[in-house]
């Protein structure tokens, strides 16, 4: 028998391992979520294209500064 103060040798890989699929998971979420929001931004492009506009590039303007 074994005390129960001990911890089983299965536990503390059990913990790595558990931490290791939450890292995972969190990465695997914030790459869907980029992806979500690049698609959305061609599905605007490819849309505004469609509709024959000449204008449809994102324009990026710097930030003003005082």
């Amino acid at each position: 028998m074994t005390d129960k103060g001990e911890e089983p040798p299965e536990q503390g890989n059990r913990t790595v391992e558990n931490a290791v699929l939450a890292g995972f998971f969190v990465v695997l979420v914030a790459a869907g979520i980029w992806l979500l929001g690049t698609m959305a931004d061609v599905r605007k492009a490819q849309d505004c294209a469609a509709q024959g506009r000449r204008n449809c590039a994102t324009i990026d303007v710097p930030e003003r500064t005082r």
